[in-house]
């Protein structure tokens, strides 16, 4: 494997979303934004729903919207673990604002502090659903 090179692989619950060689790689840490670069310090951590820059060798880019996970980095490797991830090209406008709207109807009509946090927690994962879309598409 090249030094200008590492290996990242994106996986959902469902999939294997992303496979292949990038130059960088872009995402939503847990305090900000990461990049990371071949050759990176090992790193483990949590990062937030958001989107995923994977700048690939052979110049382009590819989007994958996560809605949180883990991320480990090694030297020639990065791997990010999420329970739901999709390709930005698959991203679905409209099916994205009427999960958010059914969301936010849960939000009106919580009746415990748990349906509470659940659906503030939907709405924060909705929310970076659409900006990731939004970027995606201005992308294009």
């Amino acid at each position: 494997m090249s030094t200008s090179t590492m290996q990242v692989d994106v996986v959902s619950a469902e999939a294997s979303i992303f496979s292949g060689k990038a130059t960088f790689v872009a995402l939503p840490g847990e305090v900000g934004e990461l990049g990371v670069y071949p050759r990176h310090t090992p790193l483990i951590t949590r990062i937030r729903p958001g989107s995923v820059r994977i700048q690939l060798a052979d110049g382009g880019e590819e989007f994958v919207f996560v809605a949180g996970g883990i991320l480990e980095i090694q030297p020639d490797c990065v791997t990010v673990l999420s329970d739901t991830a999709v390709r930005g090209k698959d991203l679905d406008e409209e099916k994205a604002n009427r999960a958010r709207q059914a969301a936010e109807e849960a939000l009106r009509n919580a009746k415990s502090e748990v349906d509470l946090a659940r659906a503030r927690s939907e709405l924060a994962v909705l929310a970076a659903e659409l900006s990731a879309l939004r970027r995606y598409r201005a992308k294009k």
